[in-house]
């Protein structure tokens, strides 16, 4: 039997399998690119699963009035493309009753992580950095404690809405300091953090999978060069060394902010135990070691590959463990 798990996100579409063969992270901007129904159409054909988990947080896309709206374009395009048991996940965690309100389908991707994170791991706290945002949630007794919305999250220091490749820069730096002293940074969306961690060394061209600030290519030069354009500058304007402090202090401000939101929900549960998965483990695992917390990474356990599309191949696990009892 072959179980199917997809992660349907504004920007990301996440697709794994129980048996960890399939990983796969699909670029689909919701709010521009109606490709979505089309797309899950070919992953039914090519993939031809028995059973099909969905969990989702695209439905806070400004393309839909409501959220209601997003729940229901994404389940139309789901269910007009499979014709194999469909399941969703819901913010407790557990698929949903047909009976129960769609509305609480909403943004539970990280639900579907957490509890597959109590079954194998226990208490902890599950940190996950993405993309775009980063999900502090604290576990016990198997079950998540965390507040089930976004709004109620971010409220609770449990979302912070910062991720590893589509955060702009402006939202993460006031200031910077450089050679000719303190610099304000424009609000423009010059560059993100997929360009700072990609001139750090942090990702590669492999993982930079989203689209540029700028329209144009992702190499060295180019991110030096949407990097420059956070202060106003170009190349012939400020040096290399100037633009790598733009990039290490977007990386030193993500990191204490991520660190600062973990510090809270483990003094307010009572965890010491971090489990790190997604694009950007390498924060988590910085933020752990300054507060003095043990970390256990992911991508140790079930590789880096189903680390990055975790919330999907945590559906797909929880579907195979509810059809074998």
């Amino acid at each position: 039997m072959r179980y199917i798990g997809i992660d349907i996100g504004g920007a990301n579409t996440k697709v794994a399998s129980s048996d960890e063969e399939i990983k796969e992270l699909l670029y689909i901007p919701l709010w521009k690119d109606t490709t979505l129904p089309s797309a899950l159409k070919e992953l039914a054909e090519r993939l031809d699963p028995d059973g099909l988990a969905v969990v989702m947080t695209g439905e806070l896309a400004d393309c839909f009035a409501d959220k209601d709206e997003g729940i229901s374009f994404i389940m139309d395009a789901v269910n007009n493309a499979f014709d194999c048991e469909i399941k969703y996940v819901n913010n407790t965690g557990y698929f949903q009753d047909s009976t129960l309100k769609t509305r609480d389908l909403a943004a539970a991707n990280w639900a579907a992580s957490a509890r597959l994170i109590g079954k194998e791991v226990g208490d902890c706290i599950f940190v996950d950095v993405g993309s775009t945002t980063s999900d502090i949630i604290p576990i016990k007794d198997g079950n998540h404690l965390a507040g089930h919305t976004d709004f109620s999250r971010l409220l609770r220091s449990e979302l912070v809405y910062a991720g590893t490749l589509r955060t702009n820069l402006a939202a993460l730096l006031k200031t910077v300091e450089l050679e000719e002293g303190t610099c304000r940074v424009s609000s423009e969306l010059f560059a993100t953090t997929a360009d700072a961690y990609m001139l750090l060394g942090d990702i590669n061209s492999e993982l930079f999978t989203c689209e540029t600030a700028d329209g144009a290519g992702k190499d060295r030069i180019d991110c030096m060069r949407r990097l420059a354009r956070v202060v106003c500058a170009d190349l012939a304007e400020i040096s290399e060394e100037d633009i790598l402090k733009i990039a290490k202090d977007a990386k030193e401000t993500q990191i204490s902010m991520l660190g600062e939101a973990i510090s809270t929900v483990a003094e307010k549960n009572g965890l010491d135990i971090i489990v790190s998965a997604g694009l950007g483990e390498f924060m988590i695992e910085e933020a752990a070691m300054r507060l003095g917390l043990d970390c256990f990474s992911a991508s140790d356990k079930w590789g880096a590959e189903i680390s990055k599309v975790f919330p999907a191949y945590a559906a797909a696990k929880l579907l195979e463990s509810e059809n074998m009892n």
